[in-house]
């Protein structure tokens, strides 16, 4: 996988499709929201309730749900306190956090078993519990959920993609994956996330791509933009999808910076806090030294002040001062 210091973000239920990155998961290995790459594929939920909102089984299934997002809130923000702890110094606390999420989110998990116990036929409920067991690290939990929900509700979208992101995480060839996708796309054209986890699966397994498409490594990349291209038409103010539609053109082959570059000038439109646009400004610089823009390149690392990107601002600026010592030698008349 490309890791080019881009933004992550955390989405949780809400009462339409819903696209969220696993807390526990990212809690038990490096919890910063920096540093890694952002093309994570992501699960969707169909929408949380139905309009009998007097059913009692309804009832019963969004209190589980909100006791869900409650349990998302809580581990979130323990999370970045342990991130905060260590950028201090202070004694890693990844076990203590280990465990206070387990307790925390046992009880959900116990509460969505009692439920489909006694609603085995519920779709939205396999599919939410799938999300939350994929969340705490579970993934055969979350596979059979999932499976479950596929063979009850076949013409679902939101199974298709949600087995598509397990799939294609050293599941199977894949081609299973790329199989689920498409199949969500195709029972449901307007929904960005599908395109943009399909999208992702193509860029990062284009060999496996070139095969199931017939296509050539250069025709594969080009198919991975094009269905960035039709996730951003139907999401245009994603910050997170303009991040990940450029990142990819670093991988083309060749890469295309100076495209890319205009694809992280879009991002930046879309930055939300200063943090996202001093991330986009390491992109900037990057480039910009590739590209030979080095007194640019000089001014986005200038303007880059968070602690967040300090270790790869001395990197990049160590090499912006390699490439002016070499410009300045290059450009020394010859005395003869």
């Amino acid at each position: 996988m490309v890791r080019f210091f881009v933004m992550m973000s955390h989405f949780r239920h809400s009462c339409s499709v819903n696209i969220y990155i696993p807390c526990l998961a990212f809690a038990l290995v490096a919890m910063s929201a920096f540093g890694q790459s952002n093309m994570v594929a992501k699960t969707t939920n169909q929408m949380a309730f139905l309009n009998n909102a007097n059913d009692p089984v309804e009832k019963e299934y969004k209190i589980i749900l909100t006791d869900d997002d409650a349990a998302q809130d809580d581990a979130e923000r323990w999370i970045h306190e342990a991130d905060s702890y260590r950028n201090k110094g202070i004694a890693d606390p990844r076990t203590t956090l280990r465990n206070r999420l387990q307790q925390r989110f046992e009880p959900v998990g116990k509460a969505y078993k009692d439920f489909l116990q006694r609603h085995p036929d519920h779709v939205r409920a396999r599919l939410a519990f799938g999300s939350f067991l994929n969340d705490t690290g579970d993934e055969d939990g979350a596979l059979e959920q999932w499976e479950k929900a596929r063979d009850l509700d076949p013409k679902n979208p939101a199974v298709w993609n949600n087995l598509g992101t397990l799939y294609g995480h050293h599941r199977s060839p894949a081609s299973k994956a790329f199989e689920c996708f498409e199949k969500a796309i195709e029972l449901k054209q307007d929904e960005p996330v599908y395109y943009q986890n399909l999208a992702n699966h193509v860029y990062l397994f284009w060999m496996d791509a070139t095969n199931y498409y017939h296509v050539t490594e250069i025709e594969v990349f080009g198919k991975a933009l094009g269905l960035y291209q039709q996730a951003i038409k139907l999401d245009p103010d994603n910050f997170v999808l303009a991040t990940e539609y450029a990142q990819s053109f670093y991988g083309t082959k060749p890469p295309r910076l100076k495209e890319g570059l205009r694809a992280w000038e879009q991002a930046l439109k879309l930055a939300r806090t200063e943090l996202e646009r001093e991330g986009v400004l390491i992109h900037f610089a990057r480039l910009k030294i590739a590209l030979g823009r080095l007194d640019e390149a000089r001014l986005h690392l200038d303007a880059i002040t968070n602690e967040s990107y300090a270790t790869t601002k001395r990197t990049l600026t160590r090499n912006l001062t390699n490439a002016e010592a070499k410009t300045a030698k290059n450009n020394t008349p010859v005395v003869k």
